[in-house]
């Protein structure tokens, strides 16, 4: 059973940057596919992007594409979401999650993930 905290997230004005992080807990991160969610105020929790196990596969939805950034050390079973060029519309709550499933499709719908974090705050001021 994974555990997952995340850290990082805060107050930056808009086109500045942040770096969360997500610590997991057990022996088997890296048999786990990863991802990071976000969820507005007032609106439903979201896909953003997603990381295989071995990190050699990398998807996001198409708003965070190119200022977005998934990664993952596995010696230090922690996951990664550094985030430039932050705007506004990115203000949310930020969830990692860990799953098994390597589907395609499966990989971006919280379904497909078993554990989640406690969430971080990210705000971007205008």
């Amino acid at each position: 059973q994974a555990q997952l905290v995340e850290n990082g997230g805060g107050l930056v004005q808009a086109g500045g940057s942040l770096r969360l992080s997500c610590a997991a807990s057990g022996r088997t991160f890296s048999t786990y596919t990863m991802g990071w969610f976000r969820q507005a105020p007032g609106k439903e929790r979201k896909f953003i992007a997603t990381i295989s196990g071995i990190g050699g596969s990398t998807y996001y939805t198409d708003s965070v594409k190119g200022r977005f950034t998934i990664s993952r050390d596995n010696a230090k079973n922690t996951l990664y979401l550094q985030m430039n060029s932050l705007q506004p519309e990115d203000t949310a709550v930020y969830y990692c999650a860990a799953g098994r499933s390597s589907d395609y499709y499966s990989i971006h719908q919280e379904f497909a993930y078993d554990y989640w974090g406690q969430g971080t705050q990210v705000t971007v001021s205008s």
